[in-house]
C-alpha cells in the first residue's frame, strides 16, 4: 500500500519500549502508517533474546518500525533523542515509574520544546496508591480478577495469551488517537497513560455488574451456569472437539429441525430459553450422544448450513493453515531475523475494505541508525565520529 493511503501517514512516533505492552502501542500505529522509530540499547531490545514463551514477542510487536540503536545515557545520545522528540508527534515509553524522568525525558521537560507532543506512558497502574508498583500481565490478571474467573475454583489461571499487555497497548492507541484529534482543536499535546491493572478491571465490569444486579458473586467461568441451554464443547467421532451455541429461540427451532430432534420440538417448554435452561440435564446428554455419531468435518458442515454458532477447538499452529485467514489477508508474510519466514496475524480491522500489511519487517538492531541520523541533518563526518565513540550500533 502506498504510504499516502495509510491513515496515519505523516505522523512521527518515537518509541522507547520493551516487552509487550509498549511495543504493542507502536506496532498498531506503525501498521496504520505512522513512521515509528524504535530507540534500542546498543545490545538491542531484551525481548530479541527471550526464549520459550517469550520467543515470539519481538517478531510479533516490532514490525513496521525503524530501529535506532544508541546509548541514551551519553550526552550525545541524549541530545539526539531530544532532537528526534522535538519534531515528533508521539512518544511512547513503558519503563518503570521515574525512569524517563531520570533520563531527562519526562513529559514536563519535553513539552517545553514540543508543546504539541502526545506523550504515552504504558504502565502497571494509573495514578493512585499503586502507581509506583511494578506490574506484569500476570500480576494484573491475578489482582484484577481475571485469573480467578478463568481457572477452576481454587485454581486461578492466567489467560492463554498476553491479553492484558495487548489490551493495554490498544487502549494506549485509543488515547493517542483521541489526543491527536483534540490537538486539532487546542494545538496542544498532552500526556496519556494506559495501565495493566485498570485494563483488567474494565474487563471485570460485566462480572461486577452481575454481582450488583443479582446480589450474588459470579463463580469462575469454568463452572458458571450458562445463560443458554446449549453453550458447550462437545466431542465428535474420533474424539475431536467442537463448541456449539444455541442462543435464541429461532436458532433452537432451526437446530432441532436440522438434527431431527422431534421430541425437543414437541416440548413447548423448550420453545423458550428459560425452559431449555431448566432442562439442560436432559438436553446435553442427548446432544453428546448425537454429536459422537458425526466426524468433526461432518458436524461442522452441517452446522455451517444451519447458520448456527460453532467453532472447532483450534491450537495456535492450526491458524497458519486457516482458509479464511489465508484468503482474507489475515496473515502477513514476516521475515524471521535469524533466517526463514513465517506468517503472523494482521491487525484485525478493515478500512474501506483495506487490510494493513507490512512495509517494514521487524528491524535488525540499529538497522536504520545511519538513515535516521541523516534525516536529522547530521553529515557523514559527524556520523562517523559518533560511531567511533561507540554511541551507536
Amino acid at each position: 500500500m502506498n504510504d499516502s493511503l495509510r491513515p496515519l501517514s505523516g505522523i512521527k512516533v518515537i518509541e522507547m519500549t520493551h516487552m509487550v505492552m509498549g511495543p504493542a502501542v507502536g506496532v498498531i500505529l506503525g501498521d496504520l502508517g505512522a513512521d515509528v522509530i524504535k530507540i534500542e540499547p546498543l545490545t538491542g531490545d531484551k525481548t530479541r533474546k527471550l526464549k520459550a514463551s517469550g520467543s515470539g514477542y519481538f517478531l510479533t510487536y516490532n514490525r513496521n518500525k525503524r530501529s535506532l540503536a544508541l546509548d541514551v545515557k551519553t550526552p550525545e545520545g541524549k541530545d539526539i533523542v531530544l532532537k528526534l522528540l522535538s519534531g515528533a508527534d508521539v512518544f511512547i515509553e513503558n519503563f518503570r515509574p521515574g525512569a524517563m524522568d531520570n533520563l531527562g525525558f519526562s513529559y514536563s521537560e519535553l513539552e517545553k520544546t514540543n508543546p504539541g507532543l502526545i506523550y504515552c506512558s504504558a504502565k502497571g497502574f494509573l495514578n493512585g496508591p499503586y502507581q509506583h508498583r511494578t506490574a506484569l500481565d500476570e500480576v494484573a490478571q491475578m489482582m484484577g480478577g481475571l485469573a480467578y474467573m478463568t481457572g477452576p475454583p481454587g485454581r486461578p489461571l492466567r489467560a492463554g495469551s498476553s491479553v492484558i499487555d495487548i489490551m493495554g497497548g490498544m487502549y494506549g492507541v485509543i488515547a493517542i488517537l483521541a489526543a491527536l484529534e483534540e490537538r486539532h482543536r487546542t494545538k496542544q499535546g498532552q500526556k496519556v497513560t494506559s495501565a495493566l491493572f485498570e485494563n483488567v478491571v474494565y474487563l471485570m465490569g460485566q462480572h461486577m455488574a452481575q454481582t450488583a444486579t443479582t446480589g450474588s458473586a459470579p463463580p469462575p467461568m469454568s463452572v458458571r451456569v450458562p445463560a443458554w441451554a446449549v453453550y458447550d464443547i462437545f466431542e465428535t467421532k474420533g474424539d475431536d472437539q467442537i463448541f456449539v451455541g444455541v442462543v435464541s429461540d429461532s436458532q433452537w427451532k432451526i437446530f432441532c429441525e436440522s438434527f431431527g430432534l422431534t421430541d425437543f420440538i414437541s416440548d413447548k417448554n423448550m420453545g423458550v430459553n428459560s425452559g431449555r435452561v431448566e432442562k439442560r440435564d436432559v438436553i446435553i446428554p442427548v446432544l453428546q450422544k448425537l454429536f459422537k455419531t458425526y466426524t468433526k468435518v461432518e458436524l461442522m458442515e452441517k452446522l455451517e448450513k444451519t447458520g448456527l454458532p460453532f467453532a472447532p477447538i483450534n491450537t495456535p499452529e492450526d491458524l497458519f493453515n486457516d482458509p479464511h485467514l489465508n484468503v482474507s489477508g489475515g496473515l502477513l508474510d514476516i521475515d524471521i531475523p535469524d533466517g526463514g519466514s513465517t506468517k503472523l496475524p494482521a491487525m484485525p480491522i478493515e478500512m474501506n475494505d483495506r487490510r494493513f500489511g507490512v512495509h517494514h519487517q521487524a528491524p535488525r538492531i540499529g538497522e536504520h541508525s545511519h538513515e535516521i541520523l541523516r534525516e536529522l541533518g547530521f553529515d557523514e563526518l559527524v556520523i562517523e565520529s559518533l560511531y567511533k565513540k561507540d554511541i551507536f550500533s
